[in-house]
């Protein structure tokens, strides 16, 4: 999975931790209205949250910036 977020540009990976997020807020305001039941799959979605946002950090600073 790191190979695959290292071959991404920081312009996908951004758009796809905006994505990450909000998909994290919908969770947690279903989780907390008991509409869903997987309070696991919340901790998931952290952690490949946390993920993306480290790819993100270790990209050069002349990529990112292009993003």
């Amino acid at each position: 999975m790191s190979k695959e977020l290292q071959q991404k540009s920081a312009a996908e990976l951004t758009r796809e931790a905006a994505d990450l997020q909000g998909t994290i807020r919908e969770l947690r305001f279903k989780i907390a209205t008991r509409q869903h039941g997987k309070v696991r799959e919340m901790r998931s979605k952290k952690r490949e949250l946390a993920r993306l946002l480290t790819a993100i950090a270790s990209k050069p600073k002349s990529e990112a910036k292009n993003a």
